[in-house]
């Protein structure tokens, strides 16, 4: 058989790709390949599970117009689905002059990027947050939290209601594109097979520089990885915050700092940092791969990234190793929680597309050839634009195949 497209990745993004393209041309064969033995059990799996409304990113960029639209789409989603969220609001907290600052500049992207968000003076945040501590903040009204992985596994539902097939344990281990079809080299529960395509996807997320370079394909970028680490509170502080709480983060860095996140099962969680990975699928406390070292190592973009962020890198280091370091990034406007707070919870590992001149790529990046189209940086908030990022790349697959 030779499917019309084939999608690579199992994660929120892929799945909503597969399952809008089967709703556009519900006559062709659509196959989406997930190498794990459950959909989302990566990235999409291993987040906050919060639906962001877009106060960070730089107007007119792919970031802000997805988020924006994602918002909506996903809480659409879920309300058509019979999937639990709570649109329960974000406060931004400013802790010191310094935050202060950069909380106004934030205040003024909103307005830029048209997010309904309230000025909160210190009086103010403490009525609406008893429990934090800060000199003000900014009440993001539209965020909210959601399980990624239970939107991803209805997603697969309706794709596979209307046809489309989505086969687990299969991982692509080559791919060879000729002028009539690309052909995809695939393990699948041990046993080696070939899967022919019109078009390939992909959606890789932490593999997605090795995809394209299965096909040969000239990129300026590699997958970086950092870890994300979580705690968890114990269950007498599931009501210690009425809302998300986040700090100002640093603006030259893609990452928005350790927070406090309710989750939608009740319980309330901290983090996450951000540590240099040397693994990219590693979520254990010691992870180390031989092959993931080495294209790191030996790529002069992440040496770059390294100098540039260097001091932060150690101390987030340090603080990974030395809890109570991870502590006082919290404690600086949850002053309350204490060392035997931070109870374990599940690590994520964020893949960071690095450029060979050392920058970190903020924006999506895509990379294609005359039968594939591959998704190469699907930084946050993926989950939450998963919906309209799927709409883009179906209409840009309609621009290359039609």
């Amino acid at each position: 058989m030779i499917y019309d497209y084939l999608i690579i990745g199992g994660g929120i993004v892929g799945m909503s790709t597969a399952w809008q393209l089967q709703q556009r041309f519900p006559d062709r064969k659509i196959l989406l390949l997930e190498k794990e033995a459950q959909f989302a059990s990566h990235q999409t799996g291993r987040n906050s599970g919060v639906i962001h409304a877009g106060v960070y990113y730089a107007p007119g960029s792919l970031k802000a117009q997805f988020c924006r639209a994602g918002v909506k789409a996903t809480i659409d989603f879920c309300r058509d689905n019979a999937i639990p969220f709570d649109q329960c609001g974000k406060l931004l907290v400013a802790t010191n002059p310094t935050e202060y600052q950069r909380m106004q500049a934030l205040y003024e992207r909103c307005q830029q990027n048209e997010i309904e968000v309230e000025w909160l003076d210190e009086a103010a945040l403490k009525a609406r947050e008893p429990n934090i501590a800060g000199v003000g903040a900014i009440f993001v009204k539209a965020t909210g939290i959601v399980d990624y992985q239970l939107v991803t596994l209805k997603m697969a539902e309706r794709f596979e209601q209307l046809g489309g097939e989505a086969r687990l344990n299969s991982e692509v281990v080559g791919l060879r594109e000729t002028d009539e079809m690309v052909v995809a080299e695939v393990n699948r529960d041990g046993r080696r097979e070939q899967v022919r395509s019109r078009f390939l996807i992909t959606c890789s997320g932490l593999m997605a520089d090795r995809t394209t370079r299965m096909l040969g394909i000239e990129t300026d970028f590699q997958i970086v990885p950092f870890r994300g680490e979580y705690y968890r509170l114990p269950a007498k502080h599931n009501r210690i915050v009425n809302h998300l709480i986040y700090p100002i983060p640093d603006p030259d860095l893609p990452f928005l700092g350790v927070h406090l996140t309710r989750m939608i099962d009740g319980s309330v969680t901290v983090g996450p940092n951000a540590v240099q990975g040397w693994k990219r699928e590693g979520y254990g406390r010691i992870n180390i791969s031989l092959r993931d070292c080495w294209q790191m190592l030996t790529f002069r973009g992440f040496w770059k990234v390294l100098k540039q962020h260097f001091r932060t890198g150690l101390i987030e280091t340090r603080n990974s190793w030395w809890k109570p370091g991870y502590l006082k990034s919290v404690q600086k406007y949850c002053p309350q929680l204490q060392l035997a707070d931070l109870q374990p919870y599940p690590a994520g590992v964020r893949a960071q597309a690095v450029m060979k001149d050392g920058t970190l790529a903020h924006d999506f990046l895509f990379a294609e050839s005359p039968r594939s189209l591959h998704v190469c940086n699907a930084p946050s908030p993926a989950a939450t634009s998963a919906i309209p990022i799927g709409n883009y790349i179906c209409d840009k697959v309609v621009e290359q195949v039609g």
